[in-house]
């Protein structure tokens, strides 16, 4: 069916729903799990207070910090993972890594940490669904799959 998974990962509840599928899903297949977050660079600062360098470091910290989820339960279930930090357009940077490491199936969360929480997706997993390439499984966090 799928000879690797790529999870995707924001830290939201929907991504931590994902992530546990998506291992589940490795874990079953035998197949290794890739796991990338992506720091966000289309971001906007509206005064010269904050610090763009200081911002990126903290971006980049809850990054490592999301894929730690990833990690934990992969090494609990045996399952072989390599995970990425990326910077960039998430949806770019998501497809280009499964496109990089010829990945079988992305797996994401349908809502990340957008403020449009009442859309039926977000618009990264939009743009990933309507985008890549690679068949794409959107999982949700009241278990709608």
């Amino acid at each position: 069916m799928y000879d690797s998974i790529l999870v995707a990962t924001d830290g939201s509840d929907d991504a931590s729903v994902a992530v546990e599928h998506a291992v589940a899903l490795a874990d079953r297949l035998e197949v290794p799990l890739y796991g990338v977050a992506v720091v966000e660079t289309r971001r906007e600062y509206d005064n010269a207070i904050v610090d763009p360098e200081t911002v990126e470091k903290r971006l980049r910290e809850r990054a490592a910090s999301t894929l730690e989820e990833i990690e934990t339960r992969a090494e609990a279930a045996d399952v072989p993972l390599e995970t990425a930090i990326r910077t960039g357009i998430p949806h770019e940077e998501i497809i280009a890594y499964g496109e990089d490491h010829d990945v079988g199936v992305l797996v994401v969360g349908a809502r990340g940490r957008s403020s449009f929480r009442r859309t039926l997706l977000g618009s990264t997993v939009d743009a990933v669904v309507r985008l890549s390439p690679i068949p794409v499984l959107v999982v949700g966090a009241d278990g709608d799959r």
